[in-house]
């Protein structure tokens, strides 16, 4: 009797089989794949997964590529903020120079005016109304990061507004201007001789940049 039982089921399943195929078909299938993916490295599955989605992970900027794309969108704020607006291909010298006079309101460096008694000290004993300027540094470096993305941009060489001789007489005064009323004389660094020492096959100094911030 149970050996009559065991047949009827044995017959059964495999009627089951015949009329849905696919199904036993797809669990085969799944549980192979499953078995591979178990015995498989971890770098494999890593390898698996790129090729499935058949993208390259992103690249991560750098510090210093960061730093110049938030530089000229704040840049070309600025000249759309203007009444009336100022497309970035009418923009001129004048206009790097008043945006360099409007960031002044959101320095943080003392600047002693002539005539302050702390004029010409480097370390005053108490504080004073002077001004908060952006230091000279900072400009220098936004100028340069914004010289290059405007380049990056599509703009010519011949017509970038921030290599202009009247930027460079600007901050030169600048320069000047801070290093007396702080009592801090400018001294040109020499350049290091570069070194032989790479990282990921490329000069890291750019990461190094000092980076230029509004607030």
């Amino acid at each position: 009797m149970e050996t009559h039982s065991y047949y009827l089921i044995h017959q059964n399943n495999i009627k089951k089989k015949q009329k849905d195929p696919l199904t036993f078909t797809n669990i085969s299938l799944s549980l192979d794949s499953t078995r591979s993916y178990i015995m498989s490295s971890p770098s494999d599955r890593g390898k698996s997964m790129m090729e499935s989605s058949g993208s390259e992970p992103p690249v991560t900027p750098s510090r210093y590529e960061s730093q110049k794309r938030r530089d000229w969108n704040t840049f070309g704020q600025y000249l759309k903020n203007q009444r009336p607006p100022v497309p970035m291909s009418h923009c001129s010298c004048n206009h790097v120079l008043d945006f360099l006079r409007y960031l002044d309101q959101f320095g943080k460096t003392k600047v002693h005016v002539f005539g302050c008694m702390f004029y010409g000290q480097p370390e005053p004993p108490a504080p004073c109304t002077c001004p908060l300027r952006q230091a000279w540094g900072s400009l220098d470096a936004l100028i340069g990061r914004l010289r290059a993305a405007y380049e990056e941009n599509g703009g010519s060489p011949e017509t970038n507004p921030f290599a202009s001789g009247a930027i460079r007489v600007y901050l030169r005064e600048v320069r000047e201007c801070q290093a007396k009323a702080r009592g801090i004389p400018y001294k040109k660094k020499k350049k290091k001789k570069p070194t032989t020492e790479m990282i990921g096959g490329r000069d890291d100094s750019s990461s190094s940049s000092p980076s230029f911030n509004f607030s």
